[in-house]
């Protein structure tokens, strides 16, 4: 038995498999889980739908967090298909290409929207939805960066918009502990990732957090999909509001902050 056996959770924002969300994912349904997911749009299927098979999926349905019918179409198909939910696990952001390349100076108002609205926002729509399925034990966790504590060249307006999917983390743990419902946050470490790849020099800058890290190397997705079992099983009872770090100790030191997911 696994220390998710039978609890039932939704996995949302895998866009490939080297996405970390997949890691989870993996972990979860290693340690029991009975999972969910969502795509956007069809190309997005065409990748999602394969892995989800792959591990049993018994939900998995589109869902757009910029639109919020899409977002109440997806929870009421989970709560006629299972009625109760034990946890989500909230692996979504965006913002522009421009607003990360360009100055942070220049970052327009629609470009601040959406990175907030996508990135941070998203995470507190879910968790309405989810929270009135859960029953006390319930568990939410969302992905953030260093970015967010940091000014990360080239990361811009996304970390700002990280910087507030943490303080919302907080919040919505402090509102939702009389249910009995824990929300925390875990800052990982850079990995290759679809996201990754439009990071210029991110080799460059995989090297830098590997020296400046307390292990001497970068993490893995499974190293992070273990993490989260942990924060989503009942072993972490007493653990609410917290941002756990995955950075293979880069964050307590002094090199150069690398890039996120």
């Amino acid at each position: 038995m696994g220390i998710l056996d039978g609890k039932k959770g939704l996995i949302l924002g895998v866009a490939n498999n080297k996405s970390i969300a997949w890691g989870v994912a993996q972990a979860a349904k290693r340690e029991g889980a009975i999972l969910g997911f969502n795509f956007l749009g069809e190309q997005m299927e065409k990748r999602v739908r394969p892995l989800a098979e792959s591990v049993g999926a018994e939900i998995i349905a589109p869902m757009n967090v910029s639109d919020e019918a899409s977002i109440d179409a997806f929870f009421t198909q989970v709560k006629e298909q299972w009625g109760e939910l034990d946890f989500i696990v909230h692996s979504i952001a965006y913002a522009n290409k421009d607003a990360l390349q360009n100055r942070f100076v220049t970052t327009t108002r629609e470009d601040f929207h959406l990175a907030l609205d996508v990135s941070a926002y998203s995470f507190i729509a879910c968790a309405q939805r989810a929270a009135p399925m859960m029953k006390a034990g319930g568990s939410m966790i969302t992905m953030s960066y260093l970015g967010a504590e940091r000014a990360v060249p080239g990361y811009n307006v996304m970390g700002v918009a990280k910087a507030a999917l943490e303080a919302s983390t907080r919040y919505l743990a402090q509102d939702l502990g009389k249910d009995g419902i824990r929300v925390n946050s875990v800052s990982a470490g850079p990995i290759r990732t679809l996201a990754a790849s439009a990071v210029g020099d991110f080799r460059k800058l995989m090297e830098k957090s590997a020296r400046g890290s307390m292990l001497g190397r970068n993490v893995t997705q499974d190293e992070v999909g273990n993490t989260c079992v942990y924060l989503l099983s009942d072993m972490s009872s007493g653990v609410s509001g917290e941002l756990h770090y995955v950075d293979a100790g880069f964050h307590v030191g002094a090199g150069d902050p690398g890039f996120p997911e």
